[in-house]
């Protein structure tokens, strides 16, 4: 052995860190560091368990991450980049706490931030950054996921009420929110409601023997005659717009969570091939490995550069929607391959909990999949590149 040091991050192969500023290395580390200490000594058993910790939402709120980049109501305030960042070291733990922290800040928050009263914002909002309560967002329907339109949730006046009738699937926090925005079609098209926890008719069922995103809480919403005064709908949403500006928030922050969990795959992998030992030198020295690796690293440090890329065109305020499309499919596409990947460099101890990449594997397959699946966004592509709409 030649005694050579290991690059310990494959981002620092194409120095990313050069391109962010001072203040949005310092929020990265701070995240990184709180789930250094109360998340990854754990992870792997609330895995195995099909655990989600709620006692740490308060301390998430307290760290600054739930709706970090919404302004006022007790919200940080932060830039695009800080958020997407933060979302990185999230996911780089375990996707189960990106998600929860992308549908609490931009999905439940965001749509009472962007689309709701300011009587709404006031009740809900500084307690959602606080992790004092906890938000889900219920749009995804058993038979209409990629097209919402068809949803058949429906919600019709009764006097100054409106009665809601309907069922959600695949509801993150379902199963612990206090408030769950809700859409659903009315006479005047797709509206938004807040349904506390509590009101009658309103009740979930989480769903079970998942084989991805297991420390994370996954569940249904039934709604039986749930009876609603009209201050619980969001005033300022009707349309699809409403829902969809609200996926586009929180896609963002997937584009930069699947470089985490990539990064996380290869660090890993990395670790391993330089203790061990094959045939007299360890496995990190072997060309094939190298190859592995080397072609990993490229591609995570590509990934990480697209998503800087948008971050800085949304805190420009010029992202477009197609552009966070490009993200999520090619930065979810190319994390799973790499966790797969890494998982090869593991050998057999790759299926143990003990180590990383195939539970990054198994959670990428949820996030392949949801807030709009590879297809469409291949599809919302295609359609930028041509003007043809194919999914239609």
């Amino acid at each position: 052995m030649n005694g050579a040091t290991p690059l310990k991050d494959p981002l620092d192969l194409l120095d990313l860190p050069s391109t962010l500023t001072d203040e949005e290395r310092e929020i990265q580390a701070t995240v990184a560091k709180f789930l250094a200490d109360r998340v990854r000594p754990h992870i792997g058993e609330w895995f195995e368990n099909a655990h989600f910790a709620r006692e740490l939402a308060p301390e998430l709120g307290k760290l600054g991450v739930l709706g970090m980049h919404l302004d006022g109501y007790g919200c940080a305030g932060t830039n695009a980049v800080s958020y997407g960042l933060a979302c990185l070291e999230l996911e780089a733990a375990d996707s189960g706490f990106r998600s929860f922290v992308s549908v609490q800040g931009s999905l439940s928050m965001y749509s009472i931030w962007k689309w709701g009263s300011e009587e709404q914002k006031q009740e809900w909002l500084p307690r959602l950054a606080a992790g004092e309560a906890i938000g889900c967002f219920g749009l995804t329907e058993p038979d209409f996921g990629s097209n919402p339109s068809g949803m058949r949730t429906r919600a019709v006046r009764d006097g100054a009420d409106w009665i809601l009738n309907g069922s959600k699937m695949w509801i993150t926090n379902g199963g612990i929110a206090d408030v769950a925005t809700v859409w659903a079609q009315t006479e005047d098209g797709v509206r938004g409601f807040l349904v506390p926890r509590g009101t009658p008719g309103f009740t979930t069922q989480d769903i079970k023997q998942k084989m991805s995103l297991r420390a994370s809480i996954t569940s249904e919403l039934y709604f039986d005659d749930v009876r609603l005064p009209d201050s619980a709908r969001l005033p300022h949403a009707q349309g699809l717009r409403g829902p969809l500006s609200c996926l586009n928030e929180a896609r963002f922050g997937i584009l930069f969570g699947a470089v985490g969990a990539a990064r996380d795959s290869i660090q890993s992998a990395i670790a391993y091939a330089d203790s061990r030992v094959q045939f007299d030198k360890p496995i990190s020295a072997f060309q094939l490995t190298q190859k592995k690796l080397a072609d990993m690293s490229v591609s995570v440090g590509n990934a990480a550069l697209l998503a800087v890329h948008l971050g800085r065109l949304k805190d420009q305020g010029r992202i477009r929607p197609e552009q966070i499309s490009v993200g999520k499919l090619n930065n979810v596409r190319e994390a799973i391959a790499i966790a797969r990947e890494c998982r090869t460099v593991l050998g057999a101890n790759g299926i143990s909990l003990e180590y990383s990449p195939l539970r990054h594997a198994n959670n990428l397959e949820s996030v392949l999949t949801y807030e709009g699946t590879s297809e469409m966004h291949t599809l919302v592509v295609g359609q930028a590149i041509t003007g043809y709409p194919a999914f239609r």
